[in-house]
């Protein structure tokens, strides 16, 4: 059962995504399964961002497309509004696509080249009927454009006429198009220059107050994860480590991973940046088609114990709200 709190909006239990591996030119024969999600739980607040962190290939933009039902969960439950919608069918999920949206992480790939940015912003509308008019359509599209920062006599232009920046800010408005609650921006800066991306996050952050939108928001920086989120979640492997309020993850990181994921932030005092640790990872991320047994991280982990080979840890909260998946402690 998922939880009463009206206060969680997304709730996830134990959330597996697999995708089966085959070999075989003719008859194919299974091998195993790429695990992509192994195990994930957590929730998210109405009003919210929880910023979702990690290596590339640690699962996160998976994770995304699982809540949004672009990829079928394998095992457990996503919770939705008080409601399950692990199972649903493609017409509940065509309902679903209202209240749930997502940002997608390269402007130059997810935008049509052949169409108009006004038919871009403005095909939401038509595919749930929310245009009463040709008239209204047209009002609707021009507000949209307006919201994100552009100029309405925008819309008859075609994607390749605009910057990166330009173009994010497009497919910010087509998530708007349908009035959401909840977005998952995958990380919806990373192909950005860096001063172009502050306009960006300055944007999502107006954008929720305005509306009071939840995001889910991934990303493999977290410099830009620190600035936007209420709460940060880090994935190693398909599984989450640790999961804390961003000043607690900042102030005192506990899983070995989350610690080198920050000292790899630089910061911008040369004095500070001189004299502390730099933790490098001794090899590479392991195939999640053959995770290493026990925890994943350790074959990485400087602080392994020898339990940490042979038994995977158990999720602890270290605080309130601080919860941890380690030997350690």
């Amino acid at each position: 059962m998922s939880t009463n709190n009206n206060d969680i909006l997304v709730e996830v239990q134990d959330l597996k995504v697999y995708f089966p591996v085959a070999v075989g030119s003719l008859i194919k024969r299974k091998i195993g399964d790429i695990k992509a999600v192994d195990g994930v739980s957590f929730s998210v607040k109405r009003g919210e961002t929880l910023g979702l962190v990690g290596e590339s290939g640690s699962g996160k933009t998976t994770t995304g497309n699982a809540l949004l039902q672009l990829d079928r969960p394998t095992g457990g439950k996503i919770f939705f509004e008080g409601q399950d919608i692990t199972g649903v069918g493609q017409k509940e999920i065509r309902k679903l696509r209202r209240r749930m949206q997502i940002i997608f992480q390269d402007p130059f790939s997810s935008l049509d080249p052949r169409m108009k940015v006004s038919d871009i912003i403005g095909e939401p509308l038509i595919i749930h009927n929310m245009a009463g008019s040709r008239s209204e359509y047209r009002d609707q599209t021009a507000d949209l454009l307006k919201v994100v920062g552009l100029d309405p006599s925008m819309g008859d232009r075609y994607p390749h006429e605009f910057s990166g920046g330009q173009r994010q800010r497009i497919g910010v408005a087509r998530a708007l198009a349908v009035k959401p609650s909840f977005i998952v921006c995958d990380e919806p800066v990373s192909a950005l220059d860096v001063s172009i991306q502050a306009q960006i996050i300055n944007l999502l952050e107006d954008l929720q107050e305005k509306f009071n939108l939840t995001y889910l928001f991934i990303a493999h920086d977290l410099a830009v994860v620190r600035h936007i989120s209420d709460r940060i979640a880090v994935m190693y492997l398909g599984e989450l480590v640790e999961i804390a309020s961003r000043m607690d993850l900042y102030h005192n990181p506990m899983h070995p991973y989350t610690r080198a994921l920050l000292s790899a932030v630089p910061i911008a005092n040369p004095t500070v940046e001189s004299k502390r640790e730099h933790i490098i990872l001794k090899g590479e991320v392991p195939s999640p088609l053959f995770p290493p047994k026990g925890c994943h991280f350790h074959p990485r982990c400087e602080s392994s114990l020898e339990i940490c080979s042979k038994e995977p840890p158990q999720k602890k909260e270290i605080a309130p709200g601080h919860s941890v998946t380690c030997h350690l402690y």
